[in-house]
This record gives structure tokens, sequence and C-alpha cells, in this order.
């Protein structure tokens, strides 16, 4: 007789041959399928089911609904082959709201984001955040899609991103005229700042190297604060984060020079450790 943990690697085997990673999902299929035969159960039901992923008392809620959601999965695929199957109802684990509702940036306040990352000391980090910020608040790309762009994934003379997201697969995502330019212009100050870097990567820090998603969040946090930007997710403009995926003029403007915000922070743009007399602002990116 097959046993569970067979049956779980074959159903494994075909999903990821579809395209599928699974490699969470995977582990937590692989350990439902071990602990079914150290039971010596040889038929999915619901209240084996439920038992598994409720075994540990410390687990969180959305801990237990994900190791069930994983376990109907199989069972949905398993039912068509052993009638016997049960396929655990939805509903039975209920859990809180995982992610937050998206925070909508208004163009105000991305222009003020762009001003307010002009004003970080170091001139490179000031230039990257300025560019970042704006490309994704053009084109709605995912953070982690745009800090993996490497240069030759941009095309400044088609106007065109080669864009690697989720699961692998890639994508192009055309550029606005102005989006393009803003990009070369970065690409030169870049390239001016750091000629020797340790990286392909397009966006870059002051060492040369790929900027690191958490430095990013860190950073976009604190410029929210300099910018009075009192958003609840506090998370970078991307993907369903801005109203509209239309680039205004005076982003694209702000990005492509790196100055001073013309507006009014609740609070100091300028950190406090820099000296605005002793580190003049260049007039390019």
């Amino acid at each position: 007789m097959t046993s569970m943990r067979e049956r779980a690697e074959e159903y494994l085997t075909m999903r990821r041959e579809l395209g599928y990673r699974l490699a969470c999902q995977g582990r937590l299929l692989l350990d439902f399928a071990d602990h079914m035969d150290r039971a010596g159960q040889t038929r999915l039901t619901t209240q084996a089911a439920l038992s598994w992923a409720t075994q540990s008392p410390t687990t969180m809620a959305v801990t237990r609904r994900l190791r069930l959601s994983v376990v109907r999965c199989f069972a949905r695929h398993l039912a068509t082959l052993d009638p016997t199957c049960e396929v655990p109802p939805t509903g039975l684990l209920r859990a809180p709201t995982r992610r937050p509702t998206p925070y909508l940036y208004s163009p105000e306040e991305v222009s003020a984001l762009v001003h307010a990352a002009g004003t970080l000391p170091a001139p490179l980090p000031a230039a990257t955040y300025q560019a970042l910020i704006s490309l994704l608040a053009a084109t709605g790309m995912r953070i982690g899609e745009a800090l993996g762009l490497k240069r030759s994934d941009v095309d400044l003379e088609a106007g065109v991103l080669q864009v690697t997201g989720k699961y692998g697969k890639v994508r192009l995502v055309p550029l606005h005229p102005s989006v393009t330019g803003m990009l070369g212009d970065y690409a030169a100050r870049r390239d001016q700042l750091c000629p020797y870097p340790q990286s392909t990567s397009f966006f870059i820090t002051s060492t040369g190297r790929r900027v690191p998603a958490s430095l990013v969040q860190r950073t976009f946090w604190q410029l929210l604060d300099w910018a009075g930007i009192h958003a609840p997710a506090r998370e970078c403009p991307g993907r369903a984060s801005t109203t509209s995926g239309i680039p205004s003029p005076s982003l694209l403007t702000c990005a492509g020079t790196r100055k001073e915000p013309t507006f009014t922070p609740t609070r100091p743009c300028c950190p406090p450790t820099w000296d605005i007399d002793a580190h003049p602002t260049p007039t390019g990116i």
C-alpha cells in the first residue's frame, strides 16, 4: 500500500513541474504525511488534518490556518484518486486578516517623499532613494523587483525594464519617457559617485553593493517622518499603494535633481547631524 509520504511527494513533484516552488508548503505537507504514517492512518480525514494543524498549543492562529490550508489543497488532489478522502472545509480555523489594507499615497505625498530623500546626508543614497521611490510610484513594481534589477535589465534606449517577479517569472515593463530620463540621470550620477561597484545591481549603496530590503524599509520609515506623512502600513509606495501609476511632473523633476524640499513638513527634513552649509546640494542627482 502506498504511504501518505509517497502520495505527498508525488503531489509535490506534479505541482513543482507546473512551476510552483512550494518551499514552505512542501515542508509542512511532508510533516503532515509523516504524522499520518506514524499514526498508521491511511485515509485522510478532516479530524486528522485538524489534529495535526492544531497539535501545538503555542502555535499562532494564522499558522494553524496555514497548516490546515496546505492539507486542504493536498486533500482536493487526493480526493480525485481516493473517493474516501475527506477535504477539510474552509472556515474551520479562523484567524485575523494577515495583510493590512494598503495605504494609497497621493501624488503630493510621493513628491514629498522624493524631496525628503534628497536631504539624506550621503549623495549616492540620496540619489538612489529618490530614483527608487519615483520608479515604484510610476510603475507599481514591488520593492523586491526594483531592488533585484540588474544594469542589464534596464534598457534606457528602448525605455523598457526586464523585471523578474515571483517564481522567477520575467516580464517587460514599458517606461514613460520622463521615467526613462530620470533613470538615465540616476545612472550617470551613480557611476560618477561609485565608478567601481561591487555589484551589477542597478540600485546600489555607497559601498557599491545591492541595496538590502531591510535597509530600504528603515530608511523609508525615516523619510515618512521627515515628510510628515502618517501612513499606517508604513510601506514603500509600489504595487497597489499609489492613487495613480502615471508619474507627476513634479515627482519626476524632483527625482532628476537632488534639491531641498519645497513643502512644509511637520519636522525638519534635514537630519540634525547634517550641516547644510558644509554639504552643498549638487546640481545633478
